[in-house]
């Protein structure tokens, strides 16, 4: 099963919508979701900052700023 993995903070509205486009896409294909917060890392908001969301799929960066859906659906898609 794919991991992906949103990189988040709180009062992010671009968070928001790659969350929603995220669980869309877990209504179709199987896998597994966690989000982190970089603001509890000072680690993650030195390496991400500005640049949330960033999305990662099995621990590679996969998408920043916006989540395509059907790109998305395919990479997480078993074959």
């Amino acid at each position: 099963m794919r991991s992906v993995v949103l990189y988040t903070r709180s009062g992010c509205h671009l968070c928001d919508e790659a969350r929603s486009a995220i669980l869309s896409v877990l209504t179709r294909e199987p896998f597994s979701f966690d989000e982190v917060d970089i603001d509890t890392d000072d680690d993650l908001m030195r390496d991400y900052g500005i640049r949330i969301p960033v999305v990662t799929v099995d621990g590679e960066e996969r998408f920043e700023i916006a989540v395509d859906e059907n790109e998305l659906e395919g990479l997480v898609r078993i074959r």
